[in-house]
């Protein structure tokens, strides 16, 4: 943007580090640089994450763990609207030469909302029905998060510094790196609910300016407590990231309660700081609901709106998404029991008739009760199952693919070899997250500092809910969802060693060594996993020397 009229272009000096080098840019360029530096520092880590998740892509070059699923309905999802049934050699056909993709026209019980899928979709339509396609936009969206975490932890902070460091962690962190290669849900899933917070923070910034503006920098009481704050477009979009969520995996409607409380809490401190003489109750009264219209409603109808394809479809037997004809000509009343999250199976106090309620939503209400009972009754054991307790430290890694050639198969050059994905975090990064995460938990409950909240409400919202339901089989890559809020409590942590700005340089010079030593050995971390993450042929001896504890084979 162009300075006003009269403006003097704001002078920047050049870089003392530079200078001590022997080394002085032209001053445009290095105005320039100074100017960009918000966008060309993470537009830089984010070039360097997408090159690592687009390098051969395409590898393995079969069908890996649940893609088996998702790919094959996100394919269905854009020839009918709907999920169908596949033939039982399906997976050999389609990677087969000449290919023949032998979906059926009959409906298939889903577990999952489409939204995930359609996204998957748009790479197989792209690119063919080959695992390039079906992992195209989940590797995107992996990305594209890179540049928003870089972007969020920049305004978070308040420091284009941490912010790139924020993006370089996540580009190398081992779980978000896998799950950008796999067409699975989760990650979509992630990408949504870090898009909801940096939607979230941009309104709590934009809505503390707009308070400055009224009560002309000086708190006063009266204005305080009657004023409005407008129509917040941020927080309707984060709404809208809240629904898509959902959309994806049922795990995300936690995240709409938890934000939703977020930012009711950050109008409270807003109306506190502002000058009003009773906050808690003006914020009942004056924001509480329009948070809920913003990111709940907002969320629920997005949500409904995702199921448009399986509501447009017939209502013939057979012809139709899956139990789409099951309200036709059906009248009686709401259900005797309904199941909820936490509490299980309840019984109505009374019931009533829903007659009036259109066939499509009735119908679309009686299948999520059995998609919601299959989920919670999912208890067939697996041998990679894990318990959400061990997710922070790793404990249970799920492996997506593993081979084990011998000496001229595949190129393995030793007697015995391995070729394994497995989905797991960059342990040094976990590691020092987990630690990050404790700093947080001492910074927001001793010192009231408001992002260490916002970075552990974020974590709560994608592992909490899991706690309910440890007697499930459930998975350590579901984590992937709250990995960028990892990531930040690790960043703060690098923030908290490099010290603050007004420290002396020797403070400064020490933990700023102390930082980038850290980040290092998580680089390294990564690098020396990366075999693990890929794919790769090496030899055993190397694969077994990667497994630091039994759990993780």
């Amino acid at each position: 943007m162009p300075d006003g009229p009269g403006v003097t272009p704001r002078q920047v000096p050049p870089s003392p580090v530079l200078l001590r080098a022997g080394i002085r840019l032209p001053d445009p360029l290095w105005a320039f640089l100074c100017r960009w530096a918000g966008w060309l520092g993470p537009l830089g880590v984010a070039l360097f994450g997408g090159l690592l998740r687009f390098w051969h892509l395409g590898r393995p070059g079969g069908v890996i763990f649940d893609e088996t699923y998702y790919a094959k309905d996100a394919y269905a999802l854009w020839q009918h609207g709907y999920e169908t049934n596949w033939a039982d050699n399906a997976n050999s056909q389609i990677l087969g030469n000449p290919q023949v993709i032998p979906y059926k026209t009959d409906p298939a019980f889903i577990v999952h909302p489409p939204v995930g899928k359609w996204i998957i979709g748009v790479g197989e339509q792209l690119f063919g029905m080959h695992p390039l396609g079906w992992r195209f936009m989940v590797a995107l969206l992996g990305t594209v998060s890179i540049l928003m975490l870089a972007r969020i932890a920049r305004r978070l902070f308040r420091s284009t510094l941490l912010g790139c460091v924020a993006g370089l962690l996540l580009s190398v962190d081992g779980l978000h790196f896998v799950m950008s290669r796999t067409a699975l849900l989760d990650l979509i899933v992630m990408f949504w609910i870090l898009a909801a917070f940096g939607f979230l923070l941009l309104d709590r910034d934009r809505t503390r300016a707009r308070i400055a503006r009224l009560l002309d920098e000086v708190p006063d009481a009266a204005r305080a407590h009657r004023m409005k704050l407008g129509l917040r477009p941020y927080r309707l979009a984060a709404g809208v990231c809240v629904g898509l969520a959902c959309s994806t995996k049922w795990s995300g409607m936690y995240v709409a309660a938890f934000f939703g409380l977020l930012t009711v809490f950050w109008d409270l401190g807003a109306r506190r700081v502002a000058g009003a003489r009773r906050p808690v109750w003006t914020t009942l009264r004056r924001d509480t609901l329009p948070a809920f219209a913003s990111v709940v409603l907002v969320s629920v109808v997005v949500y409904i709106s995702s199921w448009s394809g399986w509501l447009a479809s017939s209502t013939v037997p057979g012809k139709g998404g899956y139990g789409r004809d099951w309200a036709v000509g059906r009248h009686g009343l709401s259900s005797e029991f309904v199941s909820l999250p936490f509490l299980g199976k309840v019984r109505m106090p009374f019931q009533v008739d829903l007659s009036w309620v259109p066939e499509g939503l009735r119908a679309l209400w009686h299948y999520h009760r059995q998609m919601y009972d299959f989920n919670v009754n999912l208890h067939s054991p697996h041998m990679y199952q894990s318990n959400p307790w061990s997710w922070l430290v790793l404990g249970r890694p799920v492996s997506f693919y593993y081979e084990s050639p011998t000496f001229g198969q595949s190129g393995c050059r030793a007697g015995q070899c391995a070729s394994e994905v497995l989905a797991i975090g960059t342990p040094l990064l976990w590691w020092a997250g987990l630690i990050g995460l404790v700093y947080c938990l001492y910074r927001w409950v001793l010192r009231r500092d408001w992002r260490a909240g916002a970075i552990l409400c974020g974590l709560g919202a994608g592992l909490l809910p899991w706690f309910d339901y440890q007697a499930r089989t459930i998975f350590l890559f579901y984590a992937v969802a709250f990995v960028p809020f990892v990531v930040l409590a690790a960043t703060m942590l690098v923030g908290a060693l490099i010290g603050p700005a007004g420290a002396s340089y020797e403070r400064r010079l020490v933990g700023g060594a102390a930082a980038g030593v850290l980040v290092l050995l998580i680089v390294w971390n990564f690098l020396y996993f990366y075999p693990l993450y890929t794919g790769q042929v090496i030899p055993m001896q190397d694969w077994r020397s990667r497994m630091w504890f039994v759990s993780w084979i």
